[in-house]
């Protein structure tokens, strides 16, 4: 047995390196399993055999009886049910036991457990595979063995199922290495053995020689191949077609058991992902086309059964698959017209066939077009004269199987013939004209159908019917049609959870007349009139509905206060609505439990339909927008209907059912951040039909093929060589400091170190001759290193003498400050070049500063480039838009679109609007300047009347006199006194700095300043043309679309506001050249997708050049509300993280500047380097203490408060009232001692928690003036944007982020919830600077593994607080380096929530008789705080309250079912 290695930089090793300086290091920790369930038995092994107290032994004796009776009988009794898995796998059982005394000869239960366990670690989204990869020869083995038993039907179905979720789990790992060498063979060429006869294998071979080449290399290995190769290779070709027949066999052989029929749910959703990826999809379909899977599995007698609708929903997605309209073997998407051409041959042949073999029978078909024999029924009547021998015969002749193998006992009969030839010859949509038809708004049906009723309650225990986002895709249009799906499902999750909110609320009840009437009350829905059809507008030519259908619905608003009626009257044009039709079903029928009613109907909703608002009036119509004063009671809100969905309606009301809308009786709003759903999706939609390609150099990189490393800039033949880096270095130190490993030489024009700007470029190592090359292999080799240049990079450095800009110190240029680190500026340079940057920022490393940088660097240098800047949040992008604005870029040249700008705070307004006011006001400006200029000059006339006749005064004045000083100053007779006389415009410049021309200057220098001063002058003539369009258009909105498309160079919008108007500014003409995108591990694939595709393709193809990703996938992921989605169908992936995992080169940035260092140690660990910069190790700021307490963070454990933990009084609202008093406690006393509440923030890590923190900050400290309220209190999720609030002084490198101390509550005391996911501690623990105080619950989470190694490091001090005495903010007292354990003097321990409480009112009232006595008791309105001991039911009053004013809550993720 090989010796046993721990997993390296795990959790579990670092933390028992940390162990050692524990008090208790002999004492072993709980697990999360022993705190929840102290007496099971399995809790008892563990303690027993793997989780002994001491040390460890390097190599666990693994007991076959422990295996077979302890652990193997008890799940085996227990039905091999998830709670007992996961309590094995929460103890630790695959790292410490099972997978470390694992051998060859291990047992059968042996090998089951571990991919039991696998399979848990996988549901739970914990880390799996790199636990196996330093002994990469034992998992093969292991591996070998697990495909081998699923082969063996005498396994349970349950077992085999688990069987198959470990499979399909290793198929969607194919990034790593280990898995991914088990993996391919088992679907590789080698499955083509068992196509039903060598023609249909020949006719595959021949489409495509590198087939032909791959089936020789194959058979080659087999003819060269010992005894042993030969049996694993017989068994890897013939493994997966093992399995397909099983599968058949089980769908017509099954009894109806429920386990067989999970079973076959989960091997179609195992062939789906299969179908779904091209590697694997290769060779695969042509096999399932050959067996007939699909039409076998539609004439099933369990696909057939009643009760399985989620296998029909999954072999719909496998037909989707299966029918995709690609080339399986070059991943060359075909279009609609290939795709038809394609099925034309099809038919072509079927038609050769029937007039030379069945021309009796089949003459209709063999003579009709094709597009009378493509639809089923008349294929399926042009059959019906074949016999069944006829039929097979048929099939015969067109090289379909008529047969399968004796132990299947699955005949062909004529149903299933039948079947067959439809399937093959049927014209099937494509998924263009599948999308096209997709409705995009939601009904009552599609809200309350089956498959969203099963993705409510998923639990990871049945698959779902939904496509997954993955390493890769087909093609950009099955990664869109794949969004476009799960984004409609995500919406449409949303909308169907807030109708349950209101309708909650609203509580309808039905009176004695039948009428319905809502006894409560909702702010986001109202009762309304039966709307009025206005009109319905024609159809446009070539559709079949009305272009657009207007109603009208009136509405009471006397019952709303001011605010709800001024969120109601703040709706806009374009805003989304939902008409809802509300009749409280009988409560017999919701009793009865006999399912007669629909989910819908049980609610008491009869319909649901969407509008999109007009206009709102009051009764007299005027417009409530314009916020004219008087308006009365009423509000006639005009809408537009869904047109498609109307027709259906009324083709219905035609037929005899109830008209639609005559039942309307209630009206729907939702916030307006998650209500742009309908925009968005038709966003995507016209990308889906428009098939929008990718720039040529990103293709292949995008969708998961290829070199992962070919968008490098060094791997691209339009590499820049020469580049002006202006201001990003600041001194030649600085330049070579900033190039470790590269050879930094002078030009030849220049000798020894000189001072910026610097001009790089990379020099070619000429004397290297090229080693003969082999001819590179097309099949792409993962494992390989990124094909980048190995050798050190050489550069010549030139410099310039910056163009002199004019006299005035205005006219100086504003140069960067921040002393860019080595990474860095490796990431500004990669991002300078065309291709593909990706920047991996940690935590306070400047992502920020360096995506600035970049910009500013392409923006110098191609001055006929426009930049897109991109960010998830409007915090995010203003805060990078105003680094720019600070930079040397003019401002006529950025626009802010979106609302966010009104944000952003600078002087000027940088949104459309806005620019077009600038541009005017700049116009006025200017137009002064050429007035003093003419009176200057002596030029009479009114030349400032208009930017046009100032350029007739620029042509006819300024110009020539220009002209005339240049004949002076060229002669090199000129003296400098002779070249002052002539100059011009002396008298323009006599309110410059004097003296303009320095008496000492020489000639030289003379003209320099000149020429400067002329350059000021032409700014003022260059502006007033760019202005000239603006007096000329008349449109407000001619005006804004010309600054979008031919002014601004740097466009910057978050990426809702993309998807929104993607389509809008497409269809003006904008065009872009590069894309830098901020926050990307924080945005979905397609919001990441959709900004690359906001222009019209040139010549075929997209116009990008640059394409800069920012971003931290060791944070948190996207945000994503429904479990389902988030982790079944893995929408939650960001494309910045599946570039990371596909192996794409990326820059890490290595020196942290946010926090202390020693706070920095709780999530350095995270990251492969994370250094220091020397700032936070020097700076007084750093190194003094947090006043007041004696450590500058802490752990500090809170018990049961009153005999309690955490409550959870709804599903997922889950709040701790002991933390929450605890949290507000420590606020009270740093405001106490002087903490601004600008410099604390309170997080917490559930959105229960932070509205009863709120709830008592606003009951203890919001009318008590000595208090206040912080800044923030936010979820730990939502923070992650929010923690770049700062500000920048003029050193950039030096930040100042007002939110310096974090007071973090945890809130869970019964397991670790979702913060088993290290992404969030670690946004948790990464946003405080100076001070991190969290709250918990010591036993839970130091007891969790993935969460270690920071527990390791705050358990290093005392879990109670620690308070300093005598101290107020700023203290001047330093830190102790050495250990900070060590005593201070006035230290004072609270024993708990109630000591610290009694502390704080001690404190309190003794500051108020302070203030009384320094200001006059009459004067001070100060109450005495009460104790904590006072407030009785705070967070009970809190949720019954307040509950109204919880329901826009932002939808934070939630945990799920646990």
């Amino acid at each position: 047995m090989l010796n046993t290695k721990r997993l390296k930089g795990s959790g579990a090793s670092k933390a028992k390196q940390s162990s050692n300086a524990q008090p208790d290091a002999g004492k072993e920790r709980p697990t999360p399993a022993e705190l929840e369930e102290e007496e099971h038995v399995f809790v008892q092994l563990a303690r027993k055999h793997w989780l002994k107290p001491g040390k460890k032994s390097a190599k666990p004796q693994v007991k076959e009886d422990v295996l077979e009776q302890g652990i193997w009988a008890v799940l085996e009794r227990e039905g091999f049910g998830y709670k007992s898995l996961r309590l094995l796998e929460s103890l630790q059982v695959l790292e410490s036991y099972l997978w470390p005394g694992y051998t060859d000869e291990a047992s059968h239960s042996h090998v089951l457990l571990i991919a039991f366990v696998i399979n848990v670690k996988r549901r739970e989204h914990l880390e799996t595979w790199s636990l196996f990869e330093d002994r990469p020869a034992e998992f093969s083995t292991m591996f070998r063995r697990v495909i081998t038993m699923m082969l063996d039907r005498t396994l349970s179905p349950p077992i085999r199922t688990q069987l198959l979720c470990f499979l399909i789990h290793a198929f969607q790992s194919l990034d790593c290495a280990i898995i991914r060498k088990e993996c391919a063979p088992l679907v590789s060429i080698g499955v083509w053995h068992h196509l039903s006869s060598d023609n249909v294998r020949e006719a595959q071979l021949s489409q495509n020689t590198h087939l032909k080449k791959a089936w020789r290399a194959a058979l080659k290995r087999w003819d060269a191949a010992d005894e042993a190769t030969q049996i694993r290779l017989k068994f890897e070709r013939s493994w997966l077609y093992t399995l397909l027949l099983d599968f058949l066999s089980l769908l017509f052989e099954a009894k109806g058991n429920p386990e067989e029929t999970l079973y076959c749910e989960r091997f179609t959703e195992f062939i789906s992902d299969l179908q779904s990826q091209l590697p694997t999809r290769r060779y695969l379909n042509t096999l399932l086309h050959d067996l007939h899977v699909l039409p076998a599995m539609k004439l099933s007698p369990m696909y057939n059964d009643e009760d399985n609708s989620l296998l029909r929903e999954l072999h719909a997605l496998l037909v989707h698959y299966t029918y995709f309209t690609i080339d399986d073997h070059t991943g060359a998407q075909l279009s609609r017209s290939e795709a038809f051409d394609k099925h034309s041959a099809r038919l072509g042949r079927l038609q050769r066939v029937a007039l030379k073999h069945f021309k009796d029978k089949l003459m209709v078909l063999a003579l009709s077009n094709y597009g009378s024999i493509d639809k089923r029924d008349e294929l399926e009547s042009l059959l019906a004269p074949l016999t069944d021998e006829e039929m097979l015969h048929l099939m015969s002749l067109l090289d379909l199987r008529t047969s399968y193998p004796e132990r299947l006992k699955l005949t062909l009969d004529r149903k299933l013939c039948l079947e067959i030839l439809l399937s093959t010859f049927e014209r099937r949509k494509t998924f263009q004209e599948s999308t096209y038809s997709m409705p995009l708004v939601p009904t009552e049906q599609a809200l309350f159908d089956s498959s969203f009723q099963r993705a409510d309650s998923y639990d990871g225990s049945h698959p779902l019917a939904l496509p997954k986002l993955n390493l890769q895709y087909l093609s950009v249009g099955d990664f869109l049609w794949r969004a476009l799906t799960l984004y409609r499902r995500e919406a449409f999750y949303g909308i169907r959870k807030d109708v349950e909110s209101a309708l909650r609320r609203l509580r309808p009840e039905s009176s004695r007349s039948g009428e319905t009437h809502f006894a409560g009350f909702s702010k986001m829905a109202m009762p309304i009139s039966k709307p009025s059809i206005l009109e319905v507008v024609p159809p446009l030519v070539g559709e079949d509905h009305p272009s657009m259908v207007r109603a009208e619905v009136t509405v009471d608003v006397r019952r709303l206060n001011d605010g709800v009626r001024r969120e109601w009257d703040t709706l806009r044009a374009d805003d989304v609505v939902f008409l809802l039709a509300i009749e409280p079903a009988p409560s017999q029928s919701i009793t009865n439990g006999d399912g007669a009613l629909p989910d819908h109907e049980r609610l008491g909703i009869l319909s649901i339909r969407t509008a999109v608002i007009s206009q709102i009036t009051d009764e007299k119509g005027r417009n409530v927008r314009d916020k004219a004063s008087g308006l009365d009671n009423k509000r006639r809100i005009q809408l537009k209907l869904d047109p498609q969905t109307y027709v259906r309606d009324a083709e219905q009301a035609a037929a005899g059912r109830p008209d639609v809308y005559g039942r309307i009786n209630l009206l729907l709003r939702r916030g307006r951040r998650e209500n742009n759903f309908k925009p968005v999706l038709e966003s995507i939609r016209s990308l889906v039909l428009s098939e929008v390609p990718l720039p040529s150099w990103l293709h292949e990189v995008f969708l998961g093929y290829g070199d992962p490393a070919g968008a490098h800039h060094k791997n691209l033949p339009n590499r820049i060589k020469k580049l002006d880096y202006r201001d990003t270095f600041l001194d030649w130190t600085h330049l070579v400091e900033s190039l470790p490993g590269k050879t930094v030489e002078p030009d030849d024009d220049v000798s020894g170190s000189f001072g910026p700007p610097y001009v790089l470029e990379s020099v070619d190592k000429e004397d290297a001759a090229p080693p003969a090359e082999k001819k590179p292999s097309k099949k792409r080799r993962r494992d390989a290193e990124p094909s980048l240049k190995p050798e050190p990079e050489t550069f010549k450095v030139s410099t310039y003498k910056p163009p002199n800009r004019g006299p005035y110190p205005m006219d100086a240029p504003r140069l960067n400050s921040v002393r860019f680190t080595a990474a860095q500026t490796d990431a500004i340079m990669s991002g300078a070049q065309p291709g593909l940057t990706v920047v991996v920022g940690p935590p306070g490393t400047g992502k920020t500063d360096v995506a600035t940088q970049i910009i500013n660097n392409i923006y110098h240098n191609f001055p006929e480039q426009k930049t897109l800047l991109v960010a998830h949040s409007n915090q995010a992008l203003n805060q990078l838009f105003a680094k720019l604005v600070a930079l040397d870029i003019d401002e006529r040249h950025l626009l802010r679109l979106g609302h966010g700008e009104e944000e952003l705070a600078t002087e000027s307004s940088f949104s459309k609007h806005g620019r077009v006011e600038s541009f005017l006001e700049n116009r006025d400006r200017y137009l002064l300047e050429v007035q003093k200029l003419a009176a200057s000059l002596g030029a009479p006339g009114a030349h400032h009347n208009s930017a046009e006749t100032a350029g007739y005064f620029n042509t006819v004045y300024v110009e020539p006199a220009w002209v005339k000083f240049l004949q002076v100053a060229s002669s090199d007779e000129s003296s400098a006194s002779e070249i002052i006389e002539a100059f011009p415009f002396e008298v323009y410049f006599a309110d410059a700095p004097q003296p303009l021309f320095p008496p000492e200057a020489d000639r030289v220098q003379v003209l320099d300043i000149a020429h400067g001063c002329y350059r000021h002058i032409s700014k003022i003539f260059t502006e007033l043309a760019d202005v000239l369009p603006f007096e000329i258009l008349r449109r407000e909105r001619d005006k804004t679309n010309y600054l979008l498309t031919n002014e601004a160079r740097i466009v910057a919008m978050t990426t809702t506001h993309a998807a929104i108007r993607r389509g809008e500014i497409a269809s003006l003409g904008f065009h872009y050249d590069n894309v830098v995108m901020e926050e990307a591990a924080q945005i979905t694939e397609i919001e990441t997708f959709i900004p690359l595709a906001m222009q019209k393709p040139v010549n075929g193809e997209l116009a990008l050049q640059r394409v800069v990703f920012c971003g931290d996938h060791y944070q948190n992921s996207p945000v994503i509300q429904s479990l389902a989605f988030r982790h079944y169908a893995n929408l939650e992936q960001s494309l910045f993280s599946r570039l990371v995992r596909l192996g794409v080169p990326t820059v890490m940035l290595d020196q942290q500047g946010r926090a202390r260092p020693a706070i920095a140690d709780l999530y350095r660990w995270r990251y492969p380097k994370l250094d220091d910069l020397p700032e936070v190790q020097t700076n007084d700021e750093f190194l003094k203490a947090n006043a007041g307490f004696k450590y500058d963070y802490q752990f500090i454990n809170v018990p049961d408060y009153r005999g309690k933990g955490e409550a959870e009084p709804t599903p997922h609202f889950i709040q701790n009232l002991g933390e929450a008093e605890y949290a507000v406690a420590i606020f009270q006393y740093m405001r106490l001692l002087g903490y601004p509440a600008d410099k604390i923030t309170i997080l917490t890590t559930y959105a229960g928690q932070r509205a009863l923190i709120r709830d008592v900050l606003g009951h203890r400290c919001a009318r008590n003036p000595i208090f206040g309220l912080p800044k923030i209190v936010a979820t730990v999720d939502k923070y992650q944007g929010e923690q770049n609030d700062c500000k920048c002084h003029d050193d950039a490198s030096t930040r100042f982020w007002k939110n310096t101390n974090v007071i973090l509550s945890l809130t869970r005391t019964s397991r670790v919830g979702y913060l088993r996911d290290v992404r969030r501690m670690t946004v948790a623990v990464s946003r405080a600077r100076l001070g991190l105080y969290v709250l918990g619950r010591r036993e839970v989470f130091e007891a969790c593994a993935e969460l270690r190694p920071t527990f390791d490091t705050l358990l290093q001090r005392a879990d109670k607080l620690t308070l300093v005495t005598g101290e107020l903010w700023p203290s001047q007292r330093v830190l102790a380096e050495e250990d900070p354990n060590c005593p201070v003097e006035g230290e004072v321990v609270m024993e708990s929530v109630e000591h610290l409480g009694q502390y704080v009112f001690d404190m309190t009232n003794t500051r108020i008789k302070q203030l009384q006595a320094e200001e006059g008791a009459g004067r001070t309105e100060l109450t005495v705080v009460e104790e904590v001991e006072e407030d009785e039911d705070v967070q009970g009053r809190y949720y019954d309250e307040d509950a109204e004013a919880m329901e826009p809550d932002i939808q934070e993720v939630r945990e799920g079912k646990e």
